[in-house]
């Protein structure tokens, strides 16, 4: 089964699970605009920031295993933004769209992000994954497909799969903040060995 449409999504109406993961996010938006309000640290802005990925990432395992759908998380560190696609039936990644939870999302400044992924560090600008090592039972049949025909332009891979078992390829995110303005530098990672629910480890002085 393939993603649905945002369409015939909401006719089938929200689960509890998506009601609970809405109100969660909603809490963490309302967070980051109370530290802001009273001057809280960079230190706790930053592990909202965190905190909204982790969690984000665990729900739309649950979605993948639900509805039977590979999805994935790109990347791009030139824009300080973050999005999630999924697998259609022409094995094409294509952005989610009309499900605002897993639109693109840029990471407010200072912050950044870097990508690692089995302990090498990922460049989000040059280097992509072959949609093969996905997954192992995508067709690569092609034959039908006229060579030299242009179509649009197809979205790079992302660098995490979340597969349609729940299984989530290994990763650490850092979230980061360089220091400024007299603030020490701060740290947090977001982690994932396979399976979910993903490990948020900081705050530390050097990234994780």
């Amino acid at each position: 089964m393939r993603y649905r449409s945002s369409t015939s999504f909401n006719k089938a109406g929200f689960t509890l699970l998506e009601v609970m993961l809405v109100l969660l996010l909603m809490g963490l938006a309302a967070g980051y605009v109370m530290f802001n309000a009273f001057g809280a640290s960079k230190a706790d802005l930053l592990k909202s920031q965190a905190q909204r990925l982790q969690v984000i990432v665990d729900m739309a395992s649950d979605f993948a295993v639900l509805n039977q759908q590979q999805l994935g998380v790109r990347f791009e560190a030139d824009k300080n933004q973050y999005y999630f696609v999924y697998l259609d039936d022409d094995d094409e990644w294509q952005r989610i769209e009309g499900e605002k939870t897993y639109e693109p999302y840029t990471l407010p400044e200072p912050f950044t992000f870097t990508l690692n992924l089995d302990d090498l560090p990922w460049d989000v600008e040059d280097r992509l994954f072959d949609r093969d090592i996905f997954d192992e039972n995508l067709s690569v049949a092609n034959e039908g497909v006229e060579i030299g025909k242009e179509e649009e332009k197809k979205l790079p891979p992302p660098q995490i799969l979340i597969m349609s078992s729940g299984e989530i390829t290994p990763f650490t995110l850092s979230f980061n903040y360089e220091g400024d303005d007299g603030d020490d530098p701060v740290y947090y990672s977001v982690q994932n060995q396979d399976l979910p629910p993903l490990v948020l480890e900081g705050p530390a002085e050097r990234p994780l």
